[in-house]
């Protein structure tokens, strides 16, 4: 299937404005790491925590920023988070220097006591487990079933999880009167709950929480994984095809690398252990571009022996053209859905794919294929200046 026809663009032609314009947006995007914000780094690399919380209300994000401000000597990061309309916030605590340290607990009693000073005690049904609300019917035994405190701890985990599950399919527990929708939960065990039990101003979604000596462990190795990748490539179309197409297929990854680790500063868009795997798919999915207009050029290399590598490359571009147009065009439709309408979970992913697709398809043909045959100019020369001596 062709939806363009035959072409005969120049592209080589253009290798230095090209070239040019690539290496400046490179530079602008290093420098803007380097000297100006730097790269967002997610709790997996930098250590801390992180918390999500639902409020009933809009929140006041300085009100909230305020609670926070005596937990930690690092300032913590308040944002919100998915939806406006749904009053989500994101709480981000580094942890200061080497220090270990979980500030979820800190995080929710500061919230507590900014929201909550009402509750007073009673079981938080929004930001409290299942466990908890398991050991305190095992220790008032509403339904008295008697036996040990195990047992008793057994029978009511399941009533407990069920109160739970309601909470996480509904987001939070609006008032203790909700307590009467959740499904499992007997007379005697629904009668003690709404006693013991409050309904507070916000709800836990999530929290997680890494050290720092395992988040620089987890950033070191995401290096090593981008790095591997990136060599691993290089091996392979060396000895799929010769070096020079190795080299310039390395250099189209860097630079898409490159370029969109300057787009997710930028943006101040997190990276997270799954924007790196949304690095390494960009990296896969560029490659495999790169290599199909590099078997196109061998096959002209067999057919049309002698003839200058330049029109070569450029023919085997404009037969390919077509064919990248498809592959790119039906995957950017994809990738544009999961970022339009996905969520804010795999937002970044998706922004990390988007623009990997629109720079892969342009490194592919702007800087694969000329930096592949500046290369070979070079060997060529070199073996000609040999053969001179």
């Amino acid at each position: 299937m062709r939806i363009i026809g035959d072409t005969h663009i120049p592209f080589l032609s253009y290798r230095k404005i090209a070239l040019g314009l690539s290496m400046a947006v490179i530079l602008a995007g290093v420098a803007y790491m380097f000297f100006g914000p730097g790269l967002n780094l997610g709790i997996d690399f930098i250590g801390g925590t992180q918390v999500t919380v639902k409020f009933n209300d809009a929140p006041d994000l300085d009100r909230i920023r305020e609670a926070m401000s005596t937990i930690s000597a690092a300032t913590p990061e308040i944002q919100r988070f998915d939806e406006v309309e749904k009053h989500e916030i994101l709480i981000r605590i580094e942890n200061p220097g080497d220090v270990e340290g979980d500030f979820t607990k800190p995080i929710l009693d500061a919230l507590h006591q900014e929201y909550d000073s009402g509750l007073s005690g009673r079981f938080d049904l929004n930001t409290q487990g299942a466990r908890e609300l398991a050991n305190r019917l095992s220790e008032a035994d509403p339904e008295g079933i008697l036996g040990d405190a195990e047992s008793r701890r057994e029978h009511y985990q399941t009533q407990a999880r069920a109160v739970l599950e309601y909470r996480k399919l509904q987001g939070m527990f609006a008032s203790v009167d909700a307590l009467d929708k959740v499904e499992g939960l007997s007379p005697e065990v629904l009668a003690y709950i709404k006693t013991i039990a409050g309904a507070g101003e916000f709800a836990l979604l999530g929290a997680e929480n890494v050290g720092p000596t395992v988040g620089a462990d987890l950033k070191n190795k995401a290096q090593l994984a981008m790095v591997f990748s990136l060599l691993g490539m290089l091996a392979y179309i060396w000895l799929r095809f010769q070096l020079p197409y190795g080299i310039g297929a390395v250099a189209a990854l860097f630079h898409d690398v490159l370029i969109t680790l300057s787009a997710l500063a930028l943006f101040h868009r997190e990276i997270n252990l799954p924007t790196i795997a949304a690095l390494l798919t960009l990296v896969g999915y560029s490659v495999n571009d790169t290599v199909v207009v590099f078997d196109r050029v061998r096959e002209n290399l067999k057919l049309h022996r002698g003839e200058d590598l330049e029109k070569l490359m450029d023919n085997s571009i404009n037969q390919t053209l077509s064919r990248t147009f498809i592959t790119s065009g039906t995957t950017l439709m994809v990738v544009l859905t999961l970022y339009l309408f996905g969520g804010d979970v795999i937002n970044t992913f998706a922004f990390v794919l988007l623009i990997g697709i629109i720079v892969g398809t342009y490194s592919s043909i702007f800087v694969a294929s000329p930096v592949a045959l500046g290369i070979n100019k070079i060997l060529v020369a070199r073996r000609r200046r040999k053969r001179q001596r």
